[in-house]
């Protein structure tokens, strides 16, 4: 007598969260994604005024402008990858924080709650996602000592 084993393709969880987790951090991470992308990135990536002049005010000008915008761009696709949405989460944060030095030590402080909100909520991501962020550090090929 042989047993067949049926694999199924249904979407599961992550490993270690719940699916009541599992969809919260989806529905975070593609909330953050179009964030990123359509409201903060893009205008970077375009140039419009409002973006360019924050920047010229912090004195880096527009090649900063666009390496943030870009950032942001590449961050917001890794929050849909679910191999790299830990890390992209991990990036992001890290871009965040610097958002809220350029932001105390250059800008006007209304809003200096916002990248610290965003790095939170990327940083329940990033913890989310930590297994998969594991796993993709552990295929980086090792190197001899």
């Amino acid at each position: 007598m042989t047993t067949a084993t049926t694999h199924t393709t249904s979407a599961a969880p992550a490993p270690g969260v719940s699916r009541r987790t599992d969809v919260a951090l989806w529905a975070t991470q593609i909330a953050l994604a179009l964030f990123f992308a359509v409201a903060s990135g893009f205008p970077k990536l375009a140039g419009i005024a409002a973006a360019a002049e924050s920047f010229d005010r912090i004195g880096y000008g527009d090649w900063f402008m666009y390496l943030v915008g870009g950032l942001e761009v590449a961050g917001a696709i890794g929050l849909l990858v679910p191999r790299l949405a830990g890390l992209a989460a991990l990036a992001l944060t890290g871009l965040m924080a610097g958002a809220e030095i350029f932001l105390w030590a250059y800008l006007d402080t209304t809003y200096w709650y916002t990248p610290l909100i965003l790095a939170a909520i990327l940083g329940w991501i990033a913890y989310g996602r930590r297994r998969a962020t594991a796993a993709l550090f552990r295929q980086l090929p090792h190197r001899a000592r």
